[in-house]
């Protein structure tokens, strides 16, 4: 794959836009990053593509174009479509309670006090609704938190950084179902499993597994060849090795032991971290984004649908520094909204990176990341392997780096 157009057609300096390169060679150089791969499109083409350091720092084996990451959390956005088609298509109203779809959502409690062993709760008020999962407002969490009773729960219910091995989708969604929630739905923002119960609205409206619909319904349409709940074969020579920071150099520790989970076939198809993908893949999808839902003539959503994906749906038009707990997610909170199944950047001025009003993007735990900016016909993919995603500023590095090279 090579750029499709010339940076000066798409309106960058070129001078400029090498700083990117540049700067971020300085990471693998220094041992803080194994390599990465950064893709940048304007105006419907290619403008910048570039590839550093290794997929493989122990068998020296190089990023290429065609090098497959582990994109986790990036998952997310490709779930967040599927339930917008299906919503198009009239399927549930995004007011519509969880629990018309996954039974085991009824009758949720909310935690009011106590411990783990001994939680206090009373009844929600407020059903689970589906806006709520795309949100993340459900009052749902993570157990790698670490910081209320209630993600203490989660983790002895054997949920952490994955899931227990014998759980299907359904089985994971009853076991989250049965915890209690952190707040009433709706009222507070709170980076969670939403995504993956989301998944499984997915599949009970559709009447198919979550893989299948991927396939069917957006992957396949969008030539998103590369893009997998699991790699095997000979693609695994193109699966980027995963790693780690060591806590006393800061230099990268490989981690295969997290890494082979790509490897095997996941009995839980997981919505909000389970793919792995191709910068080129996944710029087909952000270009789709971009395209308000179309992309060389495969349609998945409308455009007022996109529209309003990427609008901020947090109440009163709040960013996620006064909704949200302040607790690990994949975007600063300052200035930062949150759309259905995306950030949404809403006051560029708090957040104290240059970009533009309107930005929607997410990321992934191994440090990876996109962001689409309309007001710029601008979308940028960055991949590499690093965990966990708060280990270096890469995303508002990388912002200020693509926009200082704006002609």
């Amino acid at each position: 794959m090579q750029a499709e157009t010339d940076a000066v057609a798409a309106g960058f300096i070129p001078e400029r836009l090498a700083r990117i390169d540049s700067h971020f060679a300085k990471y693998v150089e220094d041992g803080r990053l194994p390599g990465w791969l950064t893709m940048i499109s304007r105006g419907g083409q290619l403008a910048h593509l570039s590839c550093h350091g290794r997929r493989d720092a122990e068998a020296e084996l190089p990023v290429e174009e065609d090098t497959l990451f582990r994109i986790y959390s990036m998952t997310k956005p490709i779930t967040s479509v599927a339930a917008l088609m299906l919503y198009e298509e009239g399927a549930f109203e995004l007011t519509d309670p969880v629990a018309d779809f996954i039974p085991s959502f009824a009758d949720m409690r909310v935690f009011r006090g106590g411990t783990a062993a001994k939680p206090v709760t009373v009844p929600a008020t407020e059903p689970v609704r589906i806006w709520h999962l795309l949100t993340h407002t459900a009052g749902l969490t993570y157990g790698f938190h670490y910081v209320h009773p209630v993600d203490e729960m989660y983790r002895k219910a054997g949920f952490e950084w994955g899931q227990p091995r014998d759980y299907d989708l359904a089985g994971c969604c009853d076991a989250w179902a049965a915890q209690p929630l952190l707040f009433e739905p709706g009222s507070e923002w709170n980076y969670s499993v939403a995504t993956d119960v989301l998944g499984r609205v997915v599949e009970v409206a559709s009447g198919q597994s979550l893989a299948d619909f991927f396939a069917q319904r957006i992957l396949g349409p969008l030539k998103m060849t590369d893009t997998t709940f699991q790699v095997t074969g000979d693609d695994l020579n193109r699966l980027a090795a995963l790693y780690v920071p060591d806590p006393q150099t800061g230099k990268i520790l490989r981690n295969d032991a997290a890494g082979k989970g790509i490897t095997r076939e996941p009995r839980m198809h997981s919505g909000g971290g389970g793919l792995a993908s191709t910068a080129g893949d996944y710029m087909r999808f952000a270009r789709m984004l971009l395209g308000g839902g179309e992309l060389d003539g495969v349609r998945l959503l409308g455009r007022r649908t996109v529209d309003y994906m990427a609008t901020n749906h947090l109440p009163g038009g709040a960013d996620l520094e006064s909704f949200g707990r302040k607790l690990f997610a994949e975007t600063r909170f300052d200035g930062v909204g949150f759309g259905l199944g995306v950030s949404v950047t809403v006051n560029p001025a708090d957040y104290k990176t240059m970009t533009s009003v309107g930005e929607f993007s997410w990321g992934g735990a191994a440090s990876t990341a996109f962001w689409i900016d309309p007001s710029e016909d601008l979308a940028v993919v960055f991949l590499t392997q690093l965990l966990p995603s708060s280990t270096h500023p890469l995303r508002t590095q990388l912002r200020q780096l693509v926009y200082q090279a704006l002609a």
